[in-house]
């Protein structure tokens, strides 16, 4: 029986939910938008080709919609940074796109602090 009971309490403890469990894509998304800067800084001083900062805008997109979808509290406010993330356009501005990376690195070092 006591080894049954262990490993319960190993998998209960394994499991995640809410705010915890999102952190991982908290930390995705936000790394998304800090790398979607990055991009879009090296576009505006023309040392990337149109075609790869599009084909990066497609990929870090669907990468941040994939995160944005797998939550387990979109209601949340880190939720609402992601949709907010989301909806830029893909030329936003380095500093915008920056703001929202920062919104989400306190989600997430408040998070991570608990």
């Amino acid at each position: 029986m006591r080894p049954v009971w262990l490993g319960f309490l190993l998998f209960v403890a394994g499991c995640s939910s809410g705010r915890s469990a999102d952190l991982q894509y908290i930390k995705q998304a936000r790394s998304i938008g800090a790398e979607w800067a990055l991009i879009n800084e090296q576009a505006q001083a023309r040392r990337v080709t149109p075609k790869y900062a599009r084909s990066m805008h497609y990929w870090l997109h669907d990468n941040l919609q994939t995160a944005a979808s797998s939550l387990t509290e979109p209601n949340s406010a880190y939720g609402a940074e992601m949709q907010l993330l989301l909806a830029e356009p893909a030329d936003a501005s380095p500093q915008q796109l920056r703001s929202h990376s920062e919104a989400l690195k306190r989600i997430e070092d408040g998070l991570e602090s608990t």
